[in-house]
This record gives structure tokens, C-alpha cells and sequence, in this order.
């Protein structure tokens, strides 16, 4: 039995693509999920995953994990028959044309325009009817994977850290909360035990690995990517430019910390820190980086069933790839080249 941790990013509706991965990791048996750290849907990904991990082990996750994607995606089932997908335009034209909608451009002008304050008593967050369904009970508890819920406190903005009782529908909602789409959540800091604003974590942690460097937890980490990292193509339309700053500054605070690793990584492997006095991680990602190109925020913030049941495939067969390369290197050597990435 191999013991390793998991980071989940954020992404909106592309967080189907972390369900993919998780269901598929969820069939190996001598894989253990010792603790999860996730930002926004990776944070809702890491309750549905524990829930149901301690309601009924691997099949309770992966049941609870579909449940989770079929209320997002509000169907009673996002799955999409092979025969069918031949016939069904290709992520990238479903994603286009919903970016260039006329509906779509003017939701998002207001969004620049307009604060989400201004809806008075008609303001609802539609993920509060999901996230409050979860079981705290279970999502809480000491037994299972570790959970933590990064998101970013708005007064002095930085990072916070929920975990155990603390863990809430609010701090889940702090955690995807989108300023220019929901008001500020107001939930408890767990450093001050103060009630303070908190906006989408993904802005100081996406998600945060630190929470992973303590000693009682595995070396192995595998980081779900959905924020591509490399776009070949330079920007040049408005709403492709906007797109490419969101994904720069969500993969800012993760790159941030990966080069802290590596520096430690070579600190280590120098001799220039005792044995023991820092902790070795090894670092393994899973990505689809080709598809998410192909796609944009519009399709992260309008859950289309269609391109859901795609990227969980998707996310399922990027797993299912690493597995097969790589899956006798967890807890024996790490994946990501590092040294390259930050070279």
C-alpha cells in the first residue's frame, strides 16, 4: 500500500476534470489518499471525496463524487453515450460559442460593471444549495483523508487554512468565492477566530501545499492541473487576454511554492540541510493541458453537461496515463521535472 497526498486546483466547471482523475484513482486498491489540500472546485472535490470515503470507502468517494457533478451540472446524469459524442461539436467550438454568445458578453460586461452587491435581497450563491448537502458530519472528522480548504481572507490577503471543525458550507463557499461574480463570505479566520471576508482561494494557494510538509504525512503529492500552465498562442482578442491573466495569476502562488520545493530538493540533495531538518517531497502532476487550451472561462463558469462528462472522461484517461507510466515511482521517485520547469 502506497500512502500519498492530493492537490486539487480550482477551476470552475472544470473541476469535472479533478473527478475524473479521483474516479479513476479511487479503483486502485493499494493506493491510499492520506490527506488532500484543494482551492475552490478542487475544495469541493476533497469534501465529496472524504464524505463518501468514510460513508462507504472507494465506492462511497466515487459515489459521492458523481453526485457532487450531477448537481453542478444540474441533470440527473452528466454521462454522455460514446455512440453520442461523434456527433457533438468539439470542446473547443462549444466553448467559443458560448464566449462569443451575446447573453454570455453581456453577463460578463455587467460582471465588470456591476457589483454583485448591487442585487440587494435577490443575491443568492447557486453553489450554497450543493455545498450545504454535504455531510460535516463526515467531512470534519478526525478518521479519513486530511482536508484542507485554502482561501484567501480579503482584509489583509493572505492565505487561510480550514481544516477539521472548521471546515463549513461558508468556508467551502469562501474557497470559490469569485469577487466579481459572489459578495465576500463572511466566515470565522481560523488564525484570529475574528469573522472576516474571504474571496476565492485560488488568488493565495491554488490550492496550498504547505499544509502537506508536515511530517506525520506522505512525501508523494499529486498535483490535478487545471489551469494549463503553458499557452503557445499570444492572447490577442480582449476575452483572451482576460483569460490568460486569470490563469497566470491562479498558477502563481502554486509555481511559488514548487520552486520553494525544488530549492529544498537541491538544499537536500547537496548536503547543505541535516538529514531530517526538511522535508523531501516528491512531486507528481496530472494534466490534460492540450484540452484545457482548447477551452476558456466561459465553459468554467457555465457548467455544460456535455463538456463536463468530456473532461471527466479526460481526467480519467490523464490518470489512468499516469498510472501507467508512473504508478511504481509513488513513494520512490518523483515525476515532475522540477529542475526543468524552473531552470
Amino acid at each position: 500500500m502506497v500512502k500519498i497526498n492530493l492537490a486539487l486546483q480550482g477551476g470552475g466547471a472544470h473541476g469535472a476534470f479533478t473527478w475524473g482523475v479521483l474516479d479513476r484513482l479511487l479503483e486502485e486498491d493499494d493506493i491510499e489518499i492520506a490527506a488532500i489540500t484543494g482551492t475552490s472546485a478542487g475544495a469541493l472535490n476533497g469534501a465529496a471525496l472524504k464524505a463518501g470515503w468514510l460513508k462507504d470507502g472507494r465506492a462511497g468517494a466515487r459515489e459521492n463524487l458523481d453526485w457532487l457533478w450531477t448537481q453542478v451540472a444540474r441533470l440527473d446524469d452528466v454521462s454522455v453515450p460514446r455512440w453520442m459524442q461523434a456527433w457533438l461539436p468539439e470542446p473547443a467550438t462549444i466553448s467559443k460559442s458560448i464566449e462569443y454568445s451575446p447573453i454570455y458578453m453581456l453577463g460578463d460586461a455587467l460582471g465588470r460593471m456591476v457589483s454583485p452587491y448591487a442585487w440587494g435581497p435577490l443575491y443568492q450563491n447557486p453553489l450554497e444549495k450543493i455545498v450545504d448537502r454535504f455531510d460535516y458530519g463526515r467531512v470534519c472528522a478526525l478518521e479519513g483523508p486530511e482536508l484542507f480548504i485554502c482561501a484567501t481572507q480579503v482584509r489583509d490577503g493572505k492565505v487561510r487554512i480550514f481544516r477539521g471543525d472548521a471546515i463549513s458550507t461558508q468556508s467551502i463557499l469562501a474557497s470559490a468565492c469569485l469577487p466579481t461574480l459572489f459578495q465576500a463570505v463572511m466566515v470565522e479566520d481560523p488564525q484570529t477566530g475574528n469573522m472576516e471576508a474571504f474571496w476565492d482561494g485560488g488568488y493565495t494557494g491554488n490550492p496550498a501545499l504547505f499544509p502537506l510538509f508536515d511530517a506525520s504525512l506522505p512525501d508523494d503529492v499529486l498535483i490535478v492541473n487545471i489551469n494549463p500552465l503553458e499557452r503557445d498562442e499570444i492572447p490577442v482578442m480582449p476575452n483572451e487576454i482576460q483569460n490568460r491573466i486569470n490563469e497566470i495569476s491562479f498558477n502563481s502562488s502554486l509555481l511559488r511554492e514548487l520552486r520553494a520545493i525544488e530549492f529544498v530538493q537541491r538544499l537536500i540533495d547537496a548536503g547543505s540541510v541535516k538529514e531530517g531538518a526538511m522535508k523531501k517531497m516528491r512531486v507528481h502532476m496530472v494534466a490534460d493541458d492540450d484540452l484545457m487550451n482548447d477551452l476558456s472561462v466561459a465553459t468554467k463558469i457555465v457548467p455544460v453537461p456535455s463538456i463536463i462528462a468530456r473532461l471527466k472522461e479526460a481526467g480519467r484517461r490523464a490518470a489512468g496515463d499516469f498510472l501507467a507510466h508512473h504508478k511504481d515511482d509513488l513513494g520512490h521517485r518523483q515525476t515532475a521535472d522540477l529542475t526543468t520547469m524552473f531552470g
